[in-house]
Order: C-alpha cells, then sequence, then structure tokens
C-alpha cells in the first residue's frame, strides 16, 4: 500500500485538530505543527470540510476544527475523505472483480487485502492517534517480528530478508 502524501498530511492535520483545545485552530498553525506546506493544507482541509470532518470560519478569530468529537472520526474517514475508497482495483471496488483461470483466487485477495486495511484504518480513532493510545490490536500488529523491517525487491529476488 501506498500512502500519498495528501493522505499523510491530511491525518496529521487531522490529529493535530484533535489534540487542539477546543475552538477554532488556525491553518497556519496547523501547517507549521507538521511541517506541511500551507496552501496543500489549506486544499486538503477544504476537502476535509467538504466531507463533514472539520467546520471552520473566517475571519480574526477563525479557523478549522473537528465537527465530530475525535472518538468519532476514524483514519479510514480521513483518507477517504482525500483520495477516496481505501482499496481498489484498477477504480473499481474488489467485490465486483471476477477472474479466471488460475488467478482465479485474486478478487478473493483483494477482498481480504480491504478487509485488513479496514481493521486498523477503520479502528483506529483521531483521538486514540492524538492520545498515542493505540487500540491493542494495532499494538499487537507493530509488535510482531519484522513489523518494523522494509522488504526490499532485492531482498525478495534472492530470498533473503524481510517483504514490506
Amino acid at each position: 500500500m501506498r500512502v500519498s502524501a495528501r493522505v499523510d498530511y491530511a491525518l496529521r492535520a487531522a490529529a493535530e485538530l484533535a489534540a487542539a483545545p477546543p475552538g477554532p485552530v488556525k491553518g497556519d498553525r496547523i501547517a507549521q505543527a507538521q511541517e506541511i506546506p500551507i496552501r496543500f493544507l489549506e486544499n486538503i482541509l477544504a476537502e476535509l470540510r467538504n466531507a463533514g470532518i472539520v467546520q471552520s470560519q473566517r475571519g480574526a478569530d477563525g479557523g478549522y476544527w473537528l465537527a465530530r468529537p475525535a472518538g468519532q472520526v476514524t483514519l479510514g474517514d480521513v483518507m477517504r475523505a482525500v483520495e477516496g475508497p481505501l482499496a481498489n482495483v484498477r477504480g473499481v471496488g474488489p467485490e465486483t472483480l471476477a477472474y479466471d483461470g488460475a488467478a482465479r483466487a485474486m478478487g478473493d485477495i483483494w477482498v481480504a487485502v480491504r478487509a485488513s486495511l479496514r481493521v486498523v484504518l477503520d479502528e483506529v480513532t483521531l483521538a486514540q492517534v492524538a492520545g498515542d493510545e493505540l487500540p491493542e490490536h494495532v499494538r499487537r500488529l507493530i509488535a510482531e517480528p519484522g513489523a518494523w523491517a522494509s522488504r526490499s525487491r532485492a531482498a525478495r529476488a534472492s530470498g533473503d530478508g524481510d517483504r514490506s
């Protein structure tokens, strides 16, 4: 899975809003705290606003805030708001795919990939990220041997090393 800069920035900005005290937060403050280019951030915040994840107010006392409690907004919600479905193949949902012959199982594989993404992204909230209180099932995943190791193409080709 590749995570775009847009998704990374959106999640970091949303976590910043989740950690902020009640009230509007200026875009400049979010951009500075997370080292996100302000123009890029403004576009992302507009997408999050259109998706109903953040609200905003213009003016001297304006800024951005979460539209609902941080415990009710998942990472998957944020990702879908800025990039669409968590997993698709050639632009369609994996449940719609059918393969023939030796690749017949690939449709099931793509559905399983989406389900595994949902186990993390739809079950971790902004409140948990901002509070550094990840759910136990996520902590178990990151504690697995090899979870932190990258698996390069060269290592895969030679049969050595871990795979990402």
